[in-house]
């Protein structure tokens, strides 16, 4: 088809929203799992869990083979009950990888096995009146902050009568905001705002009525935080795995707010060279505002997936983000740009048609970045022959 067809974006927004209503960090995600189940139905494309919850999605296509991935997670970074104090407030643990910077000052909830408590986050001298300065020097670390319970308790054992143990979950409160602007505000856009993005692009290609020239897998999973995600998430004979997470936008960083990124490089190494520029060439034949940029302390799906012994071409999409893993804001425009751009991705042709063969050992049949004799390079510096350093008749 010639032209993309447009993202409902007050659909985008909507579940946006009832999604960041739910918590789910890593270890903690039954209810939002049911939830992007739910809407899969709602679209009509059905979906299989794993033991523990990862959505194994399908989104038929004119062949099944050779078939492509795209993966979107589930789960936020959070907390854990470390220990509680005799004081009866409670020691915490990060639930994947995040600075207890941006914990401090936060309201939370704590999912004991009775139900649900409340509470705040505080620095150890949380007291501006009676600490005054010594306040600023506290150091930043998980060992200097501390949960305190809206309930009445000053000791072990009055927080324990509550019904809180060691290895309660503990999750952040989202704080949404959506301006007239256009821009997101929110805590844990990482990775909501990825998944609603593909739910959204997953109803436009439902709507429009379009079939893909191949097999596609939407992946929902839930333990992209600590590293697992992807790793036992592909039963199927998949050849193209595409990520979707959040691009940081920061100093240093090529990202915006307003564009979606294609990643080629992260902590884990580069990205597939074909996949990535199938990417960026989709963005550019439909006018979607796309950056290229590299994320250095950053791990995706993507790789998880490679790690578990996967024979796959990777890539990575990113929508733009201010303030990762903090107070996060993107724009919708950047949203509505990624939704496209998976759309179009999913619409598209294999990058190659020889990887449903990848028993065929023919170097015929194999990729080629550039032309052998453009890559060849020198590996020692010539010497000039010998006619050129002597003059005809001998003489020097």
């Amino acid at each position: 088809m010639n032209k993309l067809p447009t993202p409902d974006l007050d659909y985008l927004r909507r579940v946006l929203l009832e999604m960041l209503a739910i918590p789910s960090p890593t270890g903690f995600t039954d209810t939002i799992v049911m939830y992007v189940a739910e809407r899969l139905s709602e679209i009509g494309i059905p979906y299989e869990l794993t033991r523990r919850g990862t959505i194994r999605a399908t989104l038929k296509g004119h062949k099944e083979s050779p078939d492509r991935a795209v993966s979107a997670h589930l789960d936020t970074i959070g907390a854990i009950v470390r220990e509680i104090k005799d004081n009866g407030r409670l020691s915490l643990a990060a639930v994947g990888h995040w600075s207890s910077r941006f914990a401090e000052g936060s309201r939370v909830s704590i999912f004991t096995d009775n139900g649900t408590l409340r509470g705040s986050v505080l620095p150890l001298l949380a007291s501006g009146h009676a600490f005054n300065t010594e306040v600023d020097k506290m150091p930043i670390s998980w060992d200097h902050i501390e949960l305190r319970l809206d309930a009445t308790t000053k000791s072990r054992s009055e927080t324990e009568y509550l019904g809180v143990r060691v290895g309660d979950f503990v999750a952040f409160d989202p704080l949404p905001e959506f301006t007239e602007s256009g821009y997101i505000s929110a805590r844990h856009l990482d990775d909501k705002a990825g998944v609603a993005a593909l739910l959204t692009a997953l109803k436009m290609i439902q709507e429009a009525g379009i079939v893909p020239p191949i097999d596609c897998h939407p992946l929902f999973t839930i333990t992209e935080e600590v590293g697992s995600g992807a790793a036992g998430a592909l039963p199927w004979d998949v050849s193209e795995f595409v990520g979707i997470d959040i691009a940081p936008v920061a100093p240093g960083q090529q990202s915006d707010e307003h564009r979606v990124s294609v990643a080629l490089q992260d902590s884990s190494g580069p990205y597939d060279y074909h996949l990535s520029r199938h990417l960026l060439r989709i963005a550019e034949r439909n006018s979607i505002p796309v950056r290229r940029d590299l994320f250095r302390y950053y791990y995706s799906d993507a790789h998880s997936a490679i790690n578990a012994g996967h024979d796959i071409r990777i890539a990575l999409l990113a929508f733009g983000c201010d303030a990762t893993h903090g107070y996060e804001r993107t724009h919708i425009v950047s949203l509505a740009s990624l939704s496209q751009l998976l759309v179009g991705y999913m619409i598209s042709p294999p990058v190659f048609d020889s990887d449903a063969a990848p028993a065929d050992n023919s170097v015929d049949r194999f990729a080629h970045q550039l032309d052998l004799e453009e890559t060849h390079q020198d590996n020692q510096t010539h010497l000039p022959h010998i006619d050129e350093l002597i003059k005809e008749g001998g003489k020097s």
